[in-house]
């Protein structure tokens, strides 16, 4: 019997981009299968997170940028004339290198984002939030007081999946993230760790890592990057084990980087 292939989600073809005068990512091409982990994996500078953020248009946000080349994300150009970045944010999720709680409490966090986009209220409302924490392995520490505590008061860790719990809220299928467990101590990053591998059972999860035996425990395929091109893509155990060319090789043999 033919072994099902799964599905593309994110596919992206000739993808320039320029900070001003920098060439910062140059003729990208890639692609993530449905559900499952890719690591995007290189030296600090090397274009990592300026292709994540390509993908949600959070480089949009810098002055100067400019993008060229072809998008989807799951159905969706995302720089196609315009497109509904309401739809794509709901579609592709981020988590950030820091947690960024809102000053609020912690209920307040996680029902923002499905009131404003669903107009979820209610019991509806209170049984998402439960239902995110759960899913963010964070509802039985916090769950005596989520309606006084703020989310400032949280630990980085429990920040963070804080976090992971308030984009889940709007039941992303891509989520994005930007080394997620770098401000994070050794028990606090083996929680994420065991959260991305939950997460991806049913979603497609890129995540931006400089540690490559974090990348070896969570990801099925990875992405090798280094001065803005993508040098090598493929299963990450070949890739760390045998990799197929020089550079990548001396990377993960810790010959710089």
């Amino acid at each position: 019997m033919v072994a099902r292939v799964a599905p593309t989600v994110v596919e992206t073809h000739d993808v320039h981009l320029h900070y001003g005068n920098k060439h910062a990512l140059k003729g990208i091409d890639f692609k993530a299968k449905k559900n499952g982990v890719t690591a995007l994996i290189g030296p600090s500078g090397c274009g990592k997170s300026t292709f994540l953020r390509c993908l949600n248009r959070m480089n949009d946000r810098i002055p100067n940028v400019k993008m060229k080349g072809k998008i989807d994300i799951d159905g969706i150009n995302p720089y196609a004339h315009k497109a509904n970045l309401m739809q794509l944010r709901r579609k592709v999720g981020m988590v950030f290198q820091r947690p960024n709680p809102f000053p609020m409490s912690i209920y307040d966090n996680i029902a923002m984002a499905p009131k404003m986009h669903f107009g979820a209220k209610g019991s509806e409302l209170d049984g998402l939030v439960e239902s995110c924490l759960k899913k963010a392995a964070l509802w039985d520490e916090v769950k005596g007081d989520i309606r006084k505590t703020s989310g400032l008061e949280l630990s980085g860790g429990q920040q963070q999946r804080l976090c992971i719990a308030r984009m889940l809220a709007i039941n992303p299928s891509v989520v994005l993230m930007d080394e997620p467990c770098s401000a994070l101590d050794p028990i606090a990053t083996a929680k994420i760790e065991e959260l991305i591998v939950e997460l991806a059972k049913d979603r497609t999860v890129l995540v931006v890592t400089h540690n490559l035996q974090q990348a070896a425990r969570i990801s099925k395929d990875l992405a090798f990057f280094m001065l803005g091109e993508l040098i090598e893509y493929g299963d990450t155990e070949q890739i760390l084990e045998t990799p197929q060319k020089q550079v990548t090789e001396e990377y993960v043999r810790g010959r710089f980087g």
